[in-house]
């Protein structure tokens, strides 16, 4: 079990293992959810987007073209 402490502002170091396990590097954006009283951090990474393809019933045309979107603006 990893651990951290919270710091004044609220901020959180994410512990390296749990950073690599679930490819969390600088910038990576996270979700938070309170569920069943506990805080749930969901790194939003191509991964997620995979795993929710389909929730809109496109066949996950939808996250490609977020992805794609995403990747222009990279590019910019």
């Amino acid at each position: 079990m990893e651990s951290s402490i919270v710091g004044a502002k609220g901020q959180v170091v994410i512990p390296q293992k749990i950073r690599a396990m679930f490819h969390i590097k600088t910038g990576t954006r996270v979700h938070f959810e309170a569920r069943n009283g506990e805080i749930v951090l969901t790194p939003i990474t191509p991964r997620y987007f995979e795993r929710m393809a389909g929730c809109l019933g496109t066949g996950g045309k939808a996250t490609r073209a977020l992805l794609e979107e995403r990747q222009k603006e990279r590019a910019l």
